[in-house]
């Protein structure tokens, strides 16, 4: 066959001529016999095999700031995670110590040593600890700490609210590893106690915003052009 345009092909006089024989078949051993074929194969023997073409880079649909504020929430994604898993494997102990560090750092109570009360004391009817709302002691928030893996329902957090009616509190922070039920946030909207309710996420996004818990590896400051400096405008 030759070609005849672009993707068509017309039979050749030679081909023609082989087919009114009405051969019984057509292999390769039948074709080496034609010198057409051969010198077609000896060329397909020697023809450099097609360099694999590179793909072309995908053009940048992000600017650098959106690129590293997305690793950035990843780092703290990842760290969120290794915070959870740390403080599940530590004793109930450390994690209401924890707690009441944490809540100091926020600026409850002034120092450790006169912030936190009856940390991990029994016969405390479910308060796992009691924080000074501020540095003279105006008000206190009792705390509830649970190193759990399954959701925080309503009959628990029903059970701290009693906790704090039999103390005669207003306030409380009911603090957990996993998460809260949507029946018992929808409980603690409903009462007339203040109930703050701090899931696992929520707490390990405190204890990195507050360096509990954790260490500062590096620090990245972004930087601008002062358009100002400059005498131009905006």
């Amino acid at each position: 066959m030759e070609p005849n345009g672009r993707g068509r092909f017309r039979i050749t006089a030679r081909g023609r001529e082989v087919l009114q024989r009405k051969p019984s078949r057509i292999d390769m051993k039948f074709l080496e016999q034609f010198p057409e074929y051969t010198a077609f194969a000896a060329l397909s023997r020697t023809a450099p095999e097609a360099e694999p073409s590179a793909p072309e880079p995908l053009a940048a649909t992000e600017t650098p700031e959106e690129l590293l504020d997305e690793s950035y929430q990843e780092l703290r994604r990842r760290l969120a995670d290794e915070l959870l898993d740390r403080i599940k494997a530590c004793d109930p102990q450390f994690f209401e110590k924890l707690v009441v560090d944490l809540l100091v750092t926020m600026g409850y109570g002034g120092s450790r040593k006169n912030a936190g009360q009856a940390v991990g004391q029994s016969g405390d009817e479910g308060i796992d600890g009691i924080i000074k709302e501020d540095r003279l002691g105006l008000d206190v928030v009792y705390i509830q700490a649970k190193r759990w893996t399954h959701t925080v329902g309503r009959p628990m957090v029903q059970a701290f609210a009693g906790s704090l009616e039999g103390q005669r509190a207003r306030k409380g922070v009911l603090i957990t590893t996993s998460d809260f039920s949507r029946e018992a946030r929808d409980y603690v909207r409903q009462i007339e106690k203040k109930i703050v309710l701090i899931d696992g996420g929520e707490l390990a996004k405190l204890m990195m915003d507050h360096g509990v818990g954790v260490a500062e590896v590096a620090t990245y400051t972004v930087q601008k052009l002062d358009l100002d400096y400059f005498g131009d405008e905006e």
